[in-house]
């Protein structure tokens, strides 16, 4: 395996009514490159704190993260960040929102506008470009969100939980398109989800992380052609490997 991310014995903790919390405990996992990597766990394991750590949004209290060898010690454009809320600038077109970061590092407006039209073809919202996120749908305001993410033309993809307030039918289409967009772009992606079967739909390799303190329970690699099915036996099979793993970390949730 050729890793993009290495992660050396990191350890998080937060304080919290003067009491310290272990939210991740000297974690060491190698993120393949080019892969999709999804991180899975019961509720408060950890899995944004780790995803943000990696995009340089919080610090680690002790280890290290490498991205090609080189510690992340702040947001770089070389990590592209897609939240769950869409994080969109209410204010600004599709083409404005797009836009935003290319200008804001340097690009000339012309060159950026070229740039988010590329993306926006990609994402399929041609026509949509002079439309402001109030009028899209929650499909809709992902994909500006994720174009606005690869338009950087980042090494890494994260994604927090992109798709968990979509209804079912949206979430299954935008899991499709992710698909199709990411064999065009190659990327590096670490996607936050609690969906099992979303894990499985997506990830070349799936994370699954304990209760907190968040710790790697172990890993699973799902070794499935790229165009999948929800029921194929394979899928079930990796599905209940995941389950077998999560089950007891669910329930020490429960007892805390």
């Amino acid at each position: 395996m050729d890793p993009i991310i290495q992660i050396q014995d990191l350890y998080k903790t937060f304080t919290e009514n003067d009491k310290e919390l272990v939210a991740l405990d000297h974690i060491n996992l190698d993120i393949p490159r080019n892969q999709f990597t999804v991180l899975i766990g019961p509720s408060g394991c950890g899995k944004t704190t780790l995803l943000n750590t990696i995009a340089g949004f919080e610090k680690a209290t002790s280890g290290k993260i490498l991205l090609d060898g080189k510690p992340i010690l702040k947001p770089a454009p070389d990590r592209g960040y897609v939240f769950q809320d869409y994080a969109l600038f209410p204010w600004l077109t599709v083409l404005g929102n797009i836009t935003f970061g290319l200008t804001h590092n340097g690009w000339e407006k012309k060159g950026a506008e070229e740039k988010a039209r590329e993306y926006i073809d990609l994402v399929h919202l041609q026509g949509f470009e002079e439309a402001y996120p109030h009028t899209l749908s929650g499909g809709m305001k992902q994909r500006v969100a994720i174009a606005r993410a690869l338009a950087y033309n980042p090494e890494v993809l994260l994604m927090d939980e992109p798709f968990g307030a979509l209804d079912a039918q949206t979430r299954k289409h935008m899991q499709r398109e992710l698909v199709k967009i990411l064999e065009k772009e190659q990327k590096t992606v670490v996607f936050v989800t609690h969906s099992v079967i979303e894990a499985v739909f997506l990830a070349d390799l799936v994370i699954v992380m304990t209760a907190r303190p968040g710790k790697v329970k172990g890993m699973v690699k799902i070794d499935l052609p790229r165009k999948r099915s929800y029921v194929e036996d394979h899928y079930l099979h990796y599905r209940e490997q995941i389950l077998e793993l999560l089950e007891e970390e669910v329930e020490k949730g429960f007892e805390d």
